[in-house]
């Protein structure tokens, strides 16, 4: 697949606090649009997410069912390993905790799915305690499919392509199994205050 790099416009801000920035960074006001092929769009009435793997029993929600999950809005700053990051962005969506709630699993790690064929792993710590969601709502309005929607995984601590854009659900793990791009040499955790871009970092 190859990349399309589109969405960059405006300059770089310059009135935020520095420490909000990690390293190798710089602020945007827009949000650029970053994806590895085609823009999935699954008509909602076939859309579903799953919980999958290492689990007592696999559980699925289709959207409307998803929708009626208890959610919440949150406010965080997102970073991109290409080096922009935007702040004070607001999501609504579903946490990953309550997607877990009442499923027992010895796993210790997750691959994320979605339309489209791309995956993504992340340690269950990284997605577990409040911190990663199901957003389907950016800025108050429905998530654009240019950004992931109907719905992506949210994960602000890790750059954001562990933030899984066209999410359709996750499988439980034992063991870490790189990602679409952590197999092409991207880092396997993604840390942007260590700067985990690629394997070398």
């Amino acid at each position: 697949m190859s990349p399309i790099s589109r969405g960059f416009r405006g300059r770089p801000r310059r009135d935020v606090d520095p420490a909000r920035i990690p390293p190798g960074q710089y602020t945007v006001n827009d949000f650029p649009v970053l994806s590895a092929g085609p823009t999935p769009r699954t008509p909602l009435d076939e859309w579903s997410f799953t919980i999958q793997g290492e689990v007592d029993r696999p559980v699925s929600w289709p959207w409307a069912d998803f929708l009626a999950l208890s959610s919440e809005t949150i406010t965080v700053d997102i970073h991109c390993v290409t080096k922009w990051s935007k702040l004070d962005t607001t999501w609504t969506g579903v946490s990953v905790d309550t997607l877990l709630e009442g499923i027992d699993t010895e796993a210790a790690y997750v691959t994320a799915w979605c339309d489209g064929g791309y995956t993504t792993n992340l340690p269950l710590d990284d997605v577990t305690g409040g911190r990663a969601w199901v957003a389907y709502r950016f800025g108050g309005d429905p998530l654009d499919p240019e950004h992931g929607g109907p719905a992506r995984l949210l994960v602000p601590r890790l750059y954001l392509w562990k933030s899984a854009k066209w999410v359709r659900g996750l499988t439980l793990t034992l063991e870490d199994r790189p990602g679409f791009w952590e197999a092409a040499g991207y880092h396997n955790r993604g840390d942007p205050w260590a700067e985990q871009r690629y394997w070398s970092d």
